[in-house]
């Protein structure tokens, strides 16, 4: 399946995600702050981030716009998470540049099926990157 990026400071939060992704067959990758996520997203280039927007120093809205204004990331599907659901919330994660947004406590089904959509849209990015010559008709 694919590599997955949590980025989360919550302990048990952090647990439970991992928990559910590796449930689904995806490996993952963890970091308790930003800045780490930061790193491991340039380092090992997961098909996707879970992103908690609550986080300690550099917040998850800052870590995102930084991560989609690198060439070297800008393609990778970031999902937002929150515990304080606010409509002004899932607006200000679709400005950072956030592809999705999901309210804690998460719902295994609709985790599942956000990152379902999220890495089909991508599937076909990644095959017209291996195949350069590749053009869409």
């Amino acid at each position: 399946m694919a590599r997955i990026l949590i980025i989360e400071d919550n302990a048990a939060n952090m647990k439970l995600v991992c928990l559910l992704l590796r449930n689904a067959g995806h490996a993952v990758l963890c970091a308790v702050d930003a800045e780490t996520g930061l790193t491991l997203a340039r380092a090992d280039q997961p098909e996707l981030i879970l992103m908690d927007i609550q986080l300690p120093g550099m917040d998850g809205l800052a870590a995102t716009a930084l991560l989609k204004q690198d060439p070297a990331t800008a393609a990778i599907p970031v999902i937002a998470l929150t515990a304080m659901a606010m409509k002004e919330d899932q607006e200000k994660t679709r400005a950072a540049g956030c592809d999705a947004y999901i309210a804690k406590p998460l719902r295994y089904q609709e985790l599942y099926a956000v990152i379902d959509t999220l890495l089909v849209k991508r599937e076909p990015q990644a095959a017209s990157q291996a195949n350069p010559l590749h053009q869409p008709p």
